[in-house]
């Protein structure tokens, strides 16, 4: 089966779905980071963020891979590992409005759902559940406070020695929560049949537990 994990920025997703991908033995497909390969390579390319037409051209026009090795996920941008460029703030609210283009969606969708097809994925994003794939057979969406998901991006900032204002990445999540939620196409909303799941005061393991579980039961069902 095909399992959907949808949710905002710092919810948990891809580490979650990286962990229910390995527990199940499915591959993982992290959208989101398709989305900031393309927000790097705006930004690389010094092009104008609010212009579009250049945005999908440019997405058009090069190549985007998803590499899974010894457990890890690698991201290249044509040849180009950029795997440990793409999680800069700057990438992350160029990445939110590359995503917002209509355009952009439309060849984002065909690669994630060619990547779909051969099945047991776990893929993770903002409209997997409502717009991807929307006959997953599990679909998740995972939340948390906007407080404890800047006070995870925090840390892992500082684990990688970059000081930030935990106030401001506050702010910062939830602008681009209001921008995610507000766009026109594949707005990040909760599918009809997705089950909720709040992360917060909660350990990555437990959530996976809980997916898990969610999955089990699927899988009983369907029998």
């Amino acid at each position: 089966m095909n399992i959907a994990i949808d949710g905002p920025a710092g919810a948990g997703k891809s580490t979650v779905a990286q962990k229910v991908a390995g527990q199940l033995e499915y591959v993982y497909i992290d959208t989101g980071s398709m989305y900031r390969a393309l927000a790097w390579a705006v930004h690389h390319n010094q092009l104008a963020i609010e212009d579009e037409p250049s945005v999908s051209e440019l997405l058009q026009n090069n190549e985007i891979r998803l590499v899974r090795e010894h457990g890890q996920q690698t991201v290249f941008w044509n040849d180009k590992d950029v795997t440990g460029l793409i999680r800069s703030t700057e990438v992350s609210q160029y990445a939110s409005i590359v995503a917002s283009y209509g355009s952009v969606r439309e060849q984002m969708l065909v690669l994630q759902r060619n990547l779909a097809k051969q099945g047991n994925v776990v893929m993770d994003g903002r409209d997997i559940g409502t717009h991807v794939l929307p006959d997953a057979e599990v679909k998740i969406f995972l939340t948390a406070s906007s407080r404890e998901r800047a006070e995870r991006r925090w840390k892992e900032l500082l684990t990688k020695g970059i000081q930030t204002d935990l106030d401001e990445l506050e702010k910062e999540i939830e602008e681009r929560d209001l921008r995610d939620m507000s766009r026109e196409v594949a707005p990040l909303r909760q599918a009809d049949d997705a089950v909720l799941v709040d992360t917060t005061g909660i350990t990555i393991d437990e959530v996976v537990d809980r997916i898990l579980q969610i999955c089990e039961r699927t899988g009983e069902s369907t029998q």
